[in-house]
């Protein structure tokens, strides 16, 4: 059965990170009455893959929906962190009103500067949403006047701005037209998507449109194609045409589906304005049209701001190749990245001069890293190097891509920051004192200035303050930026690393390796205090001789270490080294591993 286009509204929830969208879905979806009262249901429904559920964060799109009051409500929830900001930018071609999400004490943020102003220029019907009101802290009028003031800053019409503001807890699943009430439930919002969010505009006479926005996979009817019905109707066993970047073909639909909640349900028919699941297809990829087979009329294809940030993703030719990973060649490699760009816009692959090596080029290190830790829990094996900027030409001039970084901090640690960001070539173009013994203070910064900022800014502000970053488009490069200052502690040897080894080497540095860990020749396990790189044995053991002494008899007391993860490894490593990633281990190493030929490289 067709549902009826006036009794459908297609939705996006959108906001920085950590504001509360997930949780917002979650109440969404069960105050609507949709599952039975003694049915369990998980906790951030939404958040499908292990990596979101451990970092709390979204970092693909994903669609659910829910019936209210006879009208079928379909909802995107979207990632907040602008490394996937690639996923929001086509997902807001589904819908046609969004809830824009917004914390009652940091206020808009540089991500919902980003989304709003996208939701803006496809003239979505935005509702705004303030989240968070029983914070201590709340600053609930005036984060509506910051709010009101990016609208006009935006640009947006008088239409626009004059938009419908609702306060909620998300977390109690509570929204309230008067902040001082407590309403109990989430009816106020409910009414306002219903009431505000404008039906899908169709055609009711023309042929099938559909603008494939997003990718799914099946285990019995393989790739499927989520897209909104932009005109006519599709049935099971149709003959339709999928218009490509370069050309169409004819294809049979094999099964179609809708969302119920979060899960696919299968569909004889879909009608105009709704968002339907396609299986049929093999090769299609986002922003493709699946239209009708008599009178094919394409859409425009989706445009994504372009990636900044790429690294070198290679083979593992280390001496503990193959020893805890099962996909470790290159063509794995370069089949599981050729999987990744089907489903991911913001990405791309680039072959080099080393057929083991492949450049992969994305948003920003996070979504790189979110990527390489995927593919380690996939039992892939590989090296990959340290994040550098993308700089291109133009008319003979070098451009390199800026970033806005806005920080919020203590007072105290004001000046540290300022300090730190002025030698990354950091220019600030904004201060506001919050009064709350806070600070906002706004960069704008080469994005090459960022990689490896973020653990040194925890650690200058004790791990209160908020860095969050968006891409500003292109500037002339800036010079050179000084990096890491110290050198590394380089294995000579392979072998098992020693308690007694560690002992004696811990006050040169930092050590990374424990005792009993194996280690080889060229591989770094430590950072030396000092600006040279040191080769060190770590495998030395006790003389064991019967003749005793106090000196050479004292107790072995070692520091604990702090284990290395991958967006530490990122950040830390310089351009001549590597950073081996394996199932069970993240470790960093030399490019090369032979001291000689280091020696020689390095007089090159």
């Amino acid at each position: 059965m067709i549902q009826d286009p006036k009794k459908i509204r297609n939705i996006a929830i959108i906001a920085h990170v950590d504001h509360g969208k997930t949780t917002l879905v979650d109440h969404l979806i069960k105050q609507a009455g949709t599952f039975r009262d003694n049915e369990h249901v998980d906790d951030r429904l939404m958040d499908s893959m292990d990596l979101e559920r451990e970092r709390g964060i979204t970092i693909a799109a994903k669609n659910a929906s829910f019936v209210y009051k006879d009208i079928k409500v379909n909802i995107v929830d979207t990632p907040g962190h602008s490394d996937f900001g690639g996923e929001v930018e086509r997902i807001l071609n589904m819908v046609d009103g969004c809830i824009l999400l917004c914390d009652a004490s940091e206020g808009p943020l540089p991500q919902t500067r980003f989304v709003l102003k996208k939701a803006l220029e496809q003239n979505l019907k935005v509702i705004v949403c303030i989240n968070k009101i029983d914070r201590s802290d709340a600053r609930i009028q005036e984060v509506h006047n910051e709010l009101f003031d990016l609208f006009i800053d935006l640009e947006a019409t008088e239409e626009q701005c004059d938009f419908h503001t609702v306060y909620a807890i998300a977390r109690e699943g509570m929204a309230t037209l008067d902040p001082a009430v407590n309403t109990g439930s989430l009816e106020v919002l409910y009414d306002a998507i219903v009431n505000l969010v404008p039906p899908p505009k169709i055609d009711e006479n023309a042929p099938l449109q559909v603008m494939v926005s997003n990718i799914s996979y099946n285990d019995y009817v393989g790739r499927l194609a989520i897209g909104r019905m932009r005109a006519g109707s599709i049935k099971v066993g149709d003959d339709v045409v999928c218009v490509q970047a370069n050309g169409q073909k004819k294809v049979k639909v094999s099964a179609l589906y809708q969302y119920k909640v979060n899960s696919q349900v299968p569909a004889q028919e879909v009608g105009a304005g709704d968002i339907v699941v396609i299986a049929g297809m093999e090769d299609f990829t986002i922003g493709d049209t699946i239209t009708s087979a008599t009178d094919p009329r394409p859409l425009p294809r989706i445009r994504v701001d372009e990636p900044t940030v790429g690294m070198i993703f290679s083979v593992n030719n280390g001496p503990f190749a193959g020893m805890e990973g099962k996909n470790v060649t290159s063509r794995k490699i370069l089949e599981r990245l050729e999987r990744e760009l089907l489903y991911n816009v913001a990405i791309r692959v680039e072959k080099t001069e080393n057929t083991d090596a492949f450049k992969v080029v994305g948003r920003g290190e996070l979504q790189l890293g979110v990527l390489i830790e995927q593919m380690r829990r996939e039992n892939f094996e590989l090296l990959v190097s340290k994040p550098s900027v993308v700089f291109k030409d133009e008319g003979g001039v070098r451009m390199e891509p800026m970033e806005i970084a806005v920080i919020d901090i203590e007072d105290a640690f004001v000046g540290a920051v300022t300090e730190k960001l002025g030698k990354r070539k950091g220019v600030m173009q904004n201060m506001v004192q919050k009064g709350s013994g806070r600070t906002r203070l706004e960069f704008r910064i080469p994005s090459r200035g960022l990689i490896g900022y973020r653990s040194e800014f925890l650690t200058d502000t004790r791990g209160t303050g908020l860095l969050n970053t968006q891409f500003d488009g292109w500037d002339q490069y800036k010079g050179e930026i000084e990096h890491r200052m110290n050198g590394a502690m380089i294995s000579d040897r392979k072998g098992q690393a020693t308690a007694f080894a560690i002992w004696n080497l811990q006050e040169r540095g930092i050590m990374y390796v424990t005792h009993g860990q194996d280690v080889y020749e060229g591989m770094i396990v430590g950072e030396h205090a000092k600006d040279n790189d040191l080769e060190v044995n770590i495998t030395r053991e006790k003389k064991l001789s019967n003749v005793r002494a106090s000196g050479s008899d004292e107790a072995i007391r070692l520091v604990p270490v702090r284990p290395m993860t991958l967006e530490k490894a990122m950040e830390w490593i310089k351009d001549s080294e590597l950073i081996e990633v394996t199932p069970k281990n993240i470790r960093l190493r030399c490019r090369e591993t032979d001291p000689n030929k280091r020696a020689r490289a390095a007089k090159e």
